[in-house]
C-alpha cells in the first residue's frame, strides 16, 4: 500500500484544545503555559497533515476543548474542517479513549488511534501502521519510549472497553495494554516506538527527529545551540 492509494481504515486521532495551561502543562516551567500550549497546536498541525497525506479513507478526531481559546485556533479550526470531528466522551481518559474508538468504528474498521503527541509520525509511517493492521486483521500497538503507547489499532470495536480499565499514562501503560488484549484473545502486533511530547526534554528529543511546525517552533523558543532541524 502506498501513499495516495485509500487505505481500508479509520485513523482516529485524540485531541484537546492547546489552551495555555489545559494543554502539555508538563512542558512548565521550561516553557511557559502559552509557548507550551503553542508548541501542542504545532504538534497538532503536523499531526493533521500526517493524517490527511496518509491516504487512511476514514479520518476522525475526536476532540475536547474550547477551540476559539486555542493556539494557532485559524489554522487548527482549517484543518479541522478536512476531517470528522467528534466530541470526547467519558470522565477518564481511558473512558474517552474507549469511547472514542467505538464512536470512530461507525465509520469503519479497522481504527488506528494516535494522538496529537508524535508529531514525528508522518504520512507514511501512519499508512504502513494501518496497512499493517490492515493486513493482520489483529491488533497493533505502537509502545512509546515512555513505557505507554503512542498508536493502538484495532480490527473490530469489541476490545476498546478494555481501555477504560487500563491506568493511563504510567511507565506499565503499554504493557498493561497488551496484556489485557492477549488475555482477551487477541494477537498483538508491534509498530515502531517513538517518543511522545510530554516533558522538556521530550520536546528536544522530537524536534531533532521531526521537520515541520514542531520543530522549527522548538529551535526559536530554546536558541541556535539546540540541534533542531529546520
Amino acid at each position: 500500500m502506498t501513499l495516495g492509494e485509500s487505505v481500508p481504515a479509520t485513523l482516529l486521532v485524540l485531541a484537546k484544545s492547546p489552551i495555555p495551561g489545559f494543554a502539555k502543562t508538563r512542558l512548565s516551567p521550561q516553557f511557559s503555559p502559552v509557548d507550551a500550549a503553542y508548541l501542542a497546536a504545532c504538534a497538532l498541525l503536523d499531526t493533521l497533515d500526517a493524517v490527511r497525506e496518509s491516504g487512511i479513507r476514514h479520518r476522525i478526531v475526536a476532540w475536547t476543548g474550547d477551540l476559539d481559546r486555542a493556539e494557532r485556533s485559524v489554522e487548527l479550526a482549517a484543518a479541522l474542517r478536512e476531517v470528522t470531528v467528534v466530541p470526547q466522551r467519558g470522565d477518564t481518559f481511558g473512558e474517552r479513549l474507549a469511547n472514542a474508538h467505538l464512536d470512530a468504528a461507525d465509520f469503519g474498521v479497522p481504527v488506528l488511534q494516535i494522538g496529537m503527541d508524535t508529531p514525528q509520525a508522518d504520512a507514511d509511517l501512519l499508512s504502513r501502521s494501518a496497512s499493517r493492521l490492515v493486513a493482520t486483521g489483529d491488533t497493533v500497538l505502537g509502545p512509546a519510549t515512555d513505557g505507554g503507547w503512542w498508536a493502538l489499532g484495532l480490527s473490530e470495536p469489541r476490545p476498546a472497553h478494555l481501555l477504560a480499565d487500563i491506568p493511563m499514562s504510567t511507565d506499565r501503560t503499554g504493557e498493561l495494554t497488551e496484556t489485557a488484549l492477549r488475555h482477551s484473545g487477541f494477537r498483538v502486533h508491534a509498530l515502531p516506538t517513538l517518543t511522545d511530547v510530554d516533558t522538556y526534554a521530550d520536546a528536544i528529543a522530537v524536534a531533532a527527529v521531526s521537520r515541520g511546525r514542531f520543530a522549527r517552533s522548538v529551535a526559536e523558543l530554546v536558541g541556535p545551540k539546540t540541534p533542531v532541524p529546520l
